[in-house]
């Protein structure tokens, strides 16, 4: 078995933003001014939800190119819902991260409803960020 190993690193800046240069893309996620942050750009919840959507796209795209499949357009919505007590540092008995996280797709090639389920099921198969969330991966932390 191969593993490839994928690093981001990221700095703190003023305020709540952090950001980073990932393959020379500049990023950016904060907090809104109604949380005391600067909103230069989205939180990192909003960005994690993005990140498991952008997976689900480039996943549909990959797929149907492999099948040779015209998928003319795919929009991706995902919802998470979570109690924020918890990373605000107050008592709660719900987990700290999302409690469900609902993905849904528009498929815009000639399938029928069917056809595009199984597609999305494959798709969410496949997706290594749908792996992520829905089975547990060990995560270890560290002080450099």
């Amino acid at each position: 078995m191969t593993l490839k190993t994928i690093t981001v690193e990221a700095q703190m800046q003023e305020g709540f933003a952090i950001k980073s240069n990932i393959n020379g893309h500049q990023l950016t996620i904060d907090q809104p001014e109604a949380a005391r942050g600067s909103n230069l750009g989205p939180t990192p919840l909003e960005t994690f939800l993005f990140a498991i959507a952008g997976c689900v796209g480039t996943l549909g795209r990959i797929i149907a190119m492999q099948r040779k499949l015209e998928l003319r357009g795919m929009q991706v919505e995902v919802e998470g819902d979570y109690n924020p007590a918890g990373l605000l540092g107050k008592p709660t008995d719900d987990r700290i991260g999302f409690q469900k996280i609902r993905i849904s797709a528009q498929i815009d090639a000639d399938m029928t409803d069917e056809e595009k389920q199984s597609f999305l099921d494959e798709v969410c198969h496949r997706c290594p960020l749908h792996d992520n969330i829905s089975l547990e991966t060990e995560v270890v932390h560290q002080l450099n």
